[in-house]
């Protein structure tokens, strides 16, 4: 794939010189080290369970959601809105 990458000058000029210095390509030193962090990065830490809820689906069971103006009220007097599980 190719791309654009902004890099630092000195890290650039250092990339470029290990590059002749090994007989290879600026592209080949970046995949190199880009590989080389990616497996040594800690693993991302285990999510939280997803919250399942054993209410009926919509907003609340009493909540006409064919109704704009219940669903409405209920979002205005829930809590803020913030009243769903």
């Amino acid at each position: 794939m190719r791309t654009t990458l902004n890099i630092d000058d000195a890290l650039y000029r250092l990339a470029k010189s290990t590059a002749a210095h090994r007989g290879c390509t600026v592209t080949s030193i970046i995949e190199e080290s880009l590989r080389i962090a990616l497996q040594s990065a800690p693993a991302p830490g285990q999510l939280p369970p997803l919250f399942v809820s054993s209410k009926p689906p919509g907003l609340a069971a009493d909540v006409d959601l064919s109704d704009n103006s219940a669903v409405r009220d209920f979002l205005d007097n829930a809590d803020g809105g913030n009243a769903l599980p």
